[in-house]
């Protein structure tokens, strides 16, 4: 990333560190790497399918065999504009593809196939509404293409690497943020945006564990409002959770650092998941130590604005879209909002359980009861027992007061652990809600008869009528309609 320029955003009092002898803000940029979403690879046609056996997805451009000329995908460079449509930025219709010399086992080469000074995307920005905090705006500075490199294996043999090169010439989105970034929340909260987009997108399949979503970090510190300190770039992190943990470790070691009098070097660093910490890994190279150069086997890359204008018209509602319009439709919370639009899937499933019903309700059973169960079993979405269909099915049987809230829960886990029709359960164990007034009229007989103090006390002080109802409740086995509870109880108590 080239030279960072100087951001106007300041952090606010909670998010600057407090050293020994003043405060520090914590300044954020970032180059995100998301794996293109292909069958073929940047430059050949081989496979980009995860898992296969070491080395049986390389061809002759992979391996870099003599001769061997690269082609350009054009999915791919979709993709890319894709992308850049998709963080509001701009589309470069001419841009070419580098050279980015350096040598490493598994970068056949011995270069990179990559963007440098003309990248396929240009300037945007990403709006971030984190779940509890204010909208901030981080700019994107750029987007480009590259190729991916090989994995080298390490623990295959005590003397020896072994090089996998199925990831060699794989397509690289490289998305680079400008340093608006002031927190470590706001990082993670910004990554999550980000996956989010290209998810929408349907450009990158966000899943960091895979090596598909990863994050250079580069962090450096500065008295609030002053100019810019010396950033150290933390290579390769691979989640969410420890680009925070990565963050706040890297700003805290520069500010003891700079206030015993030293200085920071400018360096690449690696994050230990173990230690939760970060160590030197070498200094940082600047773009000259890569010896750019046009890349003399791929002409320069075309593109008409009939064709991005083609692109354009095919983009999917858009998270910040989509939350426009669950607010306005549904009628929900920004909270309620920002939850189910993170994740598409998860919005997918709310709005096909909350067609035709109210979306407040259906909001909260999603998030609430299915999202509580699928965190209390380790489960993703995707593996839920309940679908969509019987969620519905279930509040409509609460929305007809066919089912208490107690019954409609104790109704959903039966569904989870047993499956089947939800109307089909109810029916056959009995949970119908009994709404029957004179087996209400006779249960609240007995109770009130058989706490007489209770009852006067009821009649000094009508907020105490919930320990009645909560009686009459347990009585029915929850059965028993609360609304018609409530009235039973206030005519025979004179309230």
């Amino acid at each position: 990333m080239g030279e960072p320029v100087l951001t106007t955003r300041t952090a606010a009092a909670d998010q600057l560190i407090h050293g020994a002898i003043g405060d520090w803000e914590i300044i954020v940029g970032m180059e995100i790497h998301a794996q293109v979403t292909s069958k073929a690879k940047l430059f050949s046609g081989a496979s980009t399918a995860f898992g296969a056996e070491p080395n049986s997805q390389v061809s002759l451009v992979d391996a870099a065999l003599p001769g061997m000329l690269p082609v350009i995908n054009r999915t791919c460079v979709e993709q890319a504009v894709r992308t850049g449509l998709g963080l509001k930025a701009k589309i470069n219709l001419n841009s070419r593809f580098d050279r980015k010399n350096y040598f490493y086992p598994d970068l056949p080469q011995g270069y990179q196939i990559s963007q440098f000074k003309e990248p396929i995307v240009g300037e945007g920005e990403v709006t971030v509404t984190p779940e509890d905090g204010e909208t901030f705006t981080v700019g994107i500075e750029r987007l480009h293409l590259e190729q991916d490199a090989g994995k080298l294996i390490h623990d295959r043999d005590p003397a020896m690497s072994y090089v996998d090169l199925n990831r060699s010439g794989i397509a690289l989105m490289e998305i680079v943020s400008r340093p608006d970034i002031r927190s470590a929340d706001e990082a993670k909260a910004y990554v999550a945006k980000l996956r989010s987009i290209v998810r929408y997108l349907g450009t990158c399949d966000g899943d960091m564990e895979k090596g598909s979503l990863r994050a250079d970090v580069n962090v450096s510190v500065r008295r609030p409002g002053g100019p810019l300190g010396t950033r150290c770039e933390i290579k390769n992190v691979n989640s969410i959770r420890a680009i925070g943990q990565a963050i706040v470790y890297e700003a805290r070691r520069q500010v003891d650092l700079l206030e015993d009098g030293g200085t920071v070097e400018q360096e690449t660093r690696l994050f230990d998941t173990d230690r939760l910490e970060t160590r030197s890994m070498r200094s940082k190279e600047e773009a000259h130590d890569y010896r750019y150069f046009p890349d003399p086997d791929l002409l320069p890359l075309v593109l008409e604005q009939a064709t991005v204008d083609e692109i354009a018209a095919t983009l999917p509602e858009l998270p910040d879209q989509r939350a426009g319009r669950f607010a306005t439709e549904y009628g929900l919370p920004a909270h309620d909002v920002v939850v189910l639009v993170a994740e598409k899937d998860l919005a997918d499933y709310f709005e096909a359980v909350a067609k035709g019903r109210d979306g407040r309700t259906a909001a909260n059973w999603v998030i609430n009861e299915l999202g509580g169960r699928l965190n209390r079993e380790g489960l993703e979405l995707a593996d839920s027992p309940v679908t969509p269909e019987q969620l519905g099915k279930v509040l409509d049987l609460l929305a007809e007061g066919t089912l208490s809230g107690k019954l409609a829960k104790e109704l959903f886990d039966i569904v989870w652990t047993e499956g089947g029709d939800p109307a089909d359960l109810a029916e056959a164990r009995g949970m119908r809600q009994v709404s029957d007034t004179g087996a209400i009229d006779k249960l609240v007989e007995e109770i009130i008869a058989a706490n007489p103090d209770k009852a006067e006390q009821v009649r000094e002080k009508p907020q105490m009528i919930g320990w009645f109802v909560g009686q009459v409740m347990k009585a029915s086995q929850g059965k028993a309609n609360p609304k018609a509870v409530n009235e039973t109880l206030k005519a025979k108590l004179g309230l």
